[in-house]
């Protein structure tokens, strides 16, 4: 008697708990996810000549715009709980006699460059208008008879001594802003910093070069 054969049926793989799964790992990054926030300028960067990159932490920068603005950022290092912004602006009240709110310094640790008078920072901190924040962003003054910006960059770092410096100027900078800025770090003793450019290297051909 011939054996009767159960009929084949293809293998069925339930997918519901994967995309259970999915939907709570993206909600998961989605409520913790902090958003890198927006630059003080549009800054666009030279064409590379080095593939070294600049370390993600433990980073100074001044950044200077095409018409010659600078601006200013320090990270909170590696460790967020040292909270390396709220203790430089600490620092900064400390030696321009302007005291800062738990929350004025809690707002500054979150936030990103900057680049104004020190009086105005705590308008700036306080502002809702984002129109009127951002006309407050002029620049670090440097200029002889009050040189924010050095203090700036001597006071970061006495607050983090482990951060690196990095220049990251606009391809159409005014040099002499540059070389003003870099006369400036030598003199606070910093003479090796990176300088930030695109990730596209222009390569110079033989037909390119004057004879």
């Amino acid at each position: 008697m011939p054996k009767i054969k159960a009929p084949a049926r293809s293998p069925h793989i339930d997918m519901t708990p994967m995309v259970d799964l999915f939907s709570l790992l993206l909600t998961f990054f989605m409520l913790t996810a902090t958003f890198r926030p927006q630059e003080a300028a549009p800054i666009t960067t030279p064409s590379s000549v080095s593939e070294k990159q600049a370390p993600d932490n433990d980073l100074m920068t001044i950044f200077i715009s095409k018409d010659g603005k600078v601006f200013f950022n320090i990270d909170n290092g590696k460790d967020t709980s040292t909270h390396f912004r709220m203790k430089l602006l600490e620092k900064i009240g400390e030696q321009y006699k302007i005291t800062f709110t738990p929350k004025e310094l809690e707002k500054f640790g979150t936030m990103s460059s900057f680049g104004m008078p020190i009086k105005d920072i705590k308008s700036w901190l306080n502002e809702g208008d984002a129109k009127i924040r951002e006309k407050l962003q002029v620049g670090i003054p440097m200029d002889s008879t009050d040189n924010q910006l050095a203090w700036w960059v001597r006071l970061a770092r006495l607050t983090n001594v482990s951060a690196e410096v990095a220049l990251k100027g606009d391809a159409e900078t005014n040099y002499t802003v540059v070389k003003k800025v870099m006369d400036l770090l030598q003199d606070n003793k910093v003479n090796k910093f990176n300088l930030v450019t695109n990730l596209s290297k222009d390569e110079v051909l033989l037909k390119d070069v004057p004879k």
